[in-house]
């Protein structure tokens, strides 16, 4: 009998920048070993424009993807929960792995500051994708 995929939901308030940023990575690394989600308390109406340059620049595209509102059902699923930066704003699904990632807001700033998230980001997101395959 094989084991379910380990789930994670990368939660920000927007989910037009690092939420998505995580999601790609963790897609990309994680390729068949995990479940991705990302999604938003209150969405943005699109993807932060410096996000999606600085994503292409490592080869990945997400200019396709859109900001998506939290559901329940994502939260309920989810074996690990990211939240980036909505403090009170996300809800809490009891029973679950949180991790807070303090990581700067891409929101405004000029695509050389969003390298520098974006490559935080990465590091957090192979470091995970490598702890959840191994305890899976």
């Amino acid at each position: 009998m094989t084991q379910p995929l380990p789930s994670i939901l990368f939660l920000c308030v927007h989910n037009a920048g690092r939420s998505q940023m995580a999601a790609a990575f963790a897609r990309t690394l994680g390729a068949d070993k995990v479940v991705v989600h990302s999604a938003g308390s209150a969405p943005g109406e699109h993807l932060n424009p410096a996000v999606v340059e600085a994503m292409r620049e490592v080869g990945i595209d997400i200019s396709s993807e859109a900001p998506k509102r939290l559901t329940e059902a994502m939260g309920l699923e989810a074996n690990v929960i990211v939240t980036m930066g909505c403090g009170d704003a996300c809800p809490v699904y009891p029973g679950k792995k949180y991790l807070d990632w303090e990581l700067q807001d891409p929101a405004g700033q000029p695509v050389d500051v969003v390298r520098a998230i974006r490559d935080d980001i990465r590091t957090r997101v192979a470091d995970l994708i490598q702890e959840l395959v191994k305890s899976s």
